[in-house]
């Protein structure tokens, strides 16, 4: 198994954090070729205002969490959905 990091940053703003966590890997627990966590949350680990990721235990299922809720998705592919993310948290408090 191997992992390619291709993106790994972390950006601070007053109470909040956006994390981007995306790293290609030939892992079959990640059948589409990524492992990933996009976050924007809480500094004090209060709570997700939004996240993306594949990071649970059922390989293949891609996961939309918010404060009230956790869905599966469609995953559009890797670069769609880190663009449709950055969309998303600038309409966020």
């Amino acid at each position: 198994m191997t992992f390619e990091v291709i993106e790994n940053t972390e950006d601070r703003a007053g109470e909040t954090v956006i994390r981007r966590k995306i790293y290609r890997t030939d892992d079959p627990q990640y059948p589409s070729g990524y492992r990933y966590a996009l976050h924007y949350g809480f500094l004090d680990g209060q709570g997700v205002i939004l996240r993306y990721d594949n990071e649970n235990q059922t390989p293949g299922r891609h996961e939309r969490h918010t404060s009230d809720s956790i869905e599966e998705i469609e995953f559009p592919g890797m670069i769609e959905l880190r663009e449709k993310f950055l969309n998303e948290i600038q309409d966020l408090p």
